[in-house]
């Protein structure tokens, strides 16, 4: 592994951004909390400490032991990190006059190999109520803000660096440039991660772990367990068992599609209707969450099922990626806070008698995509939006029926088909509809009808971590809502979902 960059977790919702911004530099980065640092840090050649919710001036905020990096370890400590940093090294942080967050600029730099290339003036993001009002003895001041006097500080005679605001996210302009600083320039590190060795390295480590053992792996005919299905077939060919259920809840025709997707891989697939059985287990249940371990609970029985099917399988392959693990446990265990469970996220239940194996999961949704194009993966597969493990289990608000499933089904089909035939769906990267748990009053043939109303959902993104919806033509929508309306019985009402996440999520449960 590129063991590279250690990136602490102080429980900042922004951490895992820190991890991508790094990788987009072809640098390896990985995430752990504060309290439970590798035993090994000869392994990093750099370690970024992340902002945090807490202050450091309260009794429970996260104390690291950085005995071991401060002074030994090329430094970055963002935020929370940099008012760690002064606040236990003599200098002074303190509840600040006026709240602390949004846009600043830079300004009164001072030329130090750190801000090479960051330009007078430059737009960055704040988001603290602290403020360090002095700087311990031995740093140096690098800029100000024009609110924010210590923004940007250096240990003299360590490569310890602190800064104020977020580099990590979009709105600071000069980011990316500022990390490469300190990575590249200052660290020494080499900009070697790339997708092609990310493959290589991945395969070896799998022929390593799994040896003569077979593997089941669930498809869904999405882009991560696609990629997860390649890079376990390049490393132990046809040990490898692929099995793509039908839990009934997944588009229209989409397991007949999705089993012809695969014709001509080179994968060994098995396609398993178990529609019934979820939707018996979903029954009467209408809370998000117990949706979401039913579906978790079943796909398990249906594996161990076809797993006593094939001979000495000893592992359970899933196409877990970060963003799926962060929300689910928070950020390496770290203080984060838990968002939503995924339905292949935590474990798998004693009575199954076999072991995970996630090829993905300290990659982004966008890092998966590069990894499939560098094993030369068609476009069709590559290119597919995100759907979700639960599929339209978590897009039908309330009860799921089989009615319901048809109705959402069908709305869907004429969205994403829209969606193709507009040419909009390669400037989307994920869309969908959601059934919403109410009935509403219309109008059809000088008749008044009381039926169900549907959301219609398009976001922009890269990783699915942030996302804002997409402003659709209004003749597209005008043109999709009335094809909904007219040709789906039982929906007499469409609506256009422009939330961003956060606030909101992508998903509606």
């Amino acid at each position: 592994m590129h063991n590279n960059v250690l990136i602490l977790d102080f429980g900042s919702q922004y951490t895992q951004l820190i991890a991508r911004r790094v990788r987009e530099l072809n640098i390896y980065s990985e995430i752990k909390p504060y309290n439970h640092l590798p035993e090994d840090l000869s392994l990093y050649k750099a370690v970024i400490l992340s902002g945090s919710p807490f202050s450091v001036r309260s009794e429970d905020a996260p104390h690291p032991d950085l005995s071991e990096i401060k002074g030994k370890i090329p430094l970055l400590a963002i935020c929370y990190g940099a008012q760690y940093l002064a606040h236990f090294n003599g200098g002074n942080v303190a509840p600040s006059a006026t709240r602390e967050y949004g846009r600043a600029h830079l300004r009164a730099l001072n030329g130090d190999e750190f801000l090479k290339n960051i330009s007078e003036g430059s737009q960055v993001w704040m988001s603290h109520s602290d403020t360090i009002k002095t700087l311990p003895d031995n740093a140096v001041l690098l800029a100000s803000t024009e609110d924010v006097e210590n923004a940007v500080f250096r240990i003299d005679g360590e490569d310890t660096y602190g800064i104020q605001f977020h580099p990590e996210v979009y709105h600071t302009k000069e980011g990316s440039q500022l990390l490469r600083n300190f990575l590249v320039d200052i660290a020494g590190l080499e900009q070697d991660w790339t997708p092609d060795a990310f493959v290589e390295t991945t395969v070896q480590e799998l022929k390593n772990k799994i040896g003569s053992d077979k593997v089941i792996l669930g498809l869904s005919g999405g882009v991560d367990s696609s990629v997860a299905a390649m890079l376990l077939h390049k490393a132990i060919g046809n040990q490898l068992h692929c099995i793509f259920v039908n839990n009934g809840l997944l588009r229209k025709n989409e397991f007949e599609t999705v089993l012809h997707q695969y014709e001509g891989m080179g994968l060994n697939v098995k396609g398993v209707d178990a529609s019934a059985r979820f939707l018996d287990a979903l029954a009467g249940e209408s809370d998000p969450e117990k949706k979401r371990k039913i579906i978790g609970r079943v796909f398990i029985e249906v594996f161990d099922d076809e797993a006593h099917q094939v001979e000495n399988a000893k592992w359970l392959a899933q196409g877990t990626i970060y963003p799926d693990r962060i929300e689910s446990v928070s950020a390496s265990g770290g203080p984060s806070a838990t968002i939503k469970s995924h339905h292949n996220v935590g474990g798998l239940p004693d009575f199954m008698k076999m072991e995970i194996v996630e090829p993905l999961k300290l990659l982004f949704k966008d890092e998966v995509r590069r990894v499939g194009a560098s094993m030369g993966m068609p476009a069709s597969i590559l290119g597919r939006h995100p759907f979700p493990g639960p599929g339209l289990g978590i897009r039908i608000l309330g009860d799921i029926t089989p009615e319901k499933v048809s109705i959402l089904q069908e709305v869907d089909a004429i969205f994403i088909d829209g969606l193709k035939k507009w040419g909009l769906y390669d400037k989307v990267w994920q869309a969908g509809a959601m059934l919403l748990p109410v009935q509403s009053v219309g109008v059809m043939g000088d008749e008044r009808t009381y039926e169900r109303c549907v959301t219609l959902r398009a976001v922009e993104s890269t990783d699915g971590m942030t996302a804002d919806w997409v402003n659709l033509p209004y003749e597209f929508l005008q043109k999709t809502s009335n094809d909904i309306i007219n040709r789906v019985k039982g929906v007499n009402r469409v609506v256009y979902d422009i939330s961003s996440k956060p606030p909101a999520t992508i998903e509606w449960e």
